[in-house]
């Protein structure tokens, strides 16, 4: 069996869950409270870093490495599609989200009003908290307009831009961040991968002294 050293809310440690789950990869769930920098995780990874997998006698970091090894040893389902172009459009992606909307949303937003205190920095700065909120608008336009003429954020199939959108937005719809009434395209297509099977322990996950919001678990919110 896998084992994943993840937090349950962060983004690049779901996108991996997402993966291993819809390739049916069993998977143990071993939580990391990396910020602690303890002396046998800074050994599994120098970074200090989630999440870290653990597979086929190997120990690997970086979300974006560790889904592109898991498409190509375990090749199904496919969530990578076969002509470059495609491929390229679905690298395209999960960068936007892994990095551009991962700074301007999810940092200001998850990180400040949840990782704060988890970690024990203090209390969030409204500042960044007003940037975040007005940042998702854009970006939740930018995947509206991409589903305007797609069935899925990078084609006509589910891929792994689909699962690195899907991984920030829930950790947001998490704390209640999300305006999904913005765009029905967008809450229609969150609605798909919400319900898919690989979803279901994502959903389960509750972080102490942070209860999710009613809709997190609804399939028809």
């Amino acid at each position: 069996m896998a084992t994943l050293y993840h937090v349950p809310l962060s983004p690049f440690c779901r996108k991996v869950r997402l993966s291993l789950a819809e390739k049916k990869i069993d998977v143990e769930l071993i939580e990391e409270k990396y910020w602690q920098k303890e002396t046998d995780f800074l050994q599994r990874n120098p970074a200090g870093k989630v999440p870290v997998l653990k597979i086929d006698n190997r120990t690997m970091s970086e979300s974006a490495a560790i889904c592109e090894y898991l498409e190509e040893k375990y090749p199904e389902p496919s969530l990578m599609p076969k002509t470059p172009g495609a491929r390229y459009e679905v690298r395209r992606l999960v960068s936007w989200f892994d990095d551009k909307f991962h700074h301007e949303v999810t940092t200001n937003l998850l990180y400040e009003r949840v990782n704060r205190k988890v970690h024990g920095t203090g209390y969030p700065v409204a500042a960044n908290v007003k940037a975040g909120a007005k940042a998702i608008k854009y970006h939740l336009d930018y995947m509206a307009w991409l589903l305007d003429s797609r069935r899925w954020l990078a084609g006509d199939a589910m891929t792994l831009a689909d699962f690195a959108a899907a991984a920030h937005l829930s950790s947001l719809d998490y704390i209640s961040d999300v305006d999904w009434n913005r765009s029905e395209v967008v809450k229609d297509w969150y609605a798909k991968i919400k319900s898919r099977p690989a979803f279901r322990r994502i959903l389960a996950d509750v972080v102490p002294g942070f209860p999710p919001p009613a809709q997190y678990t609804d399939l028809d919110f």
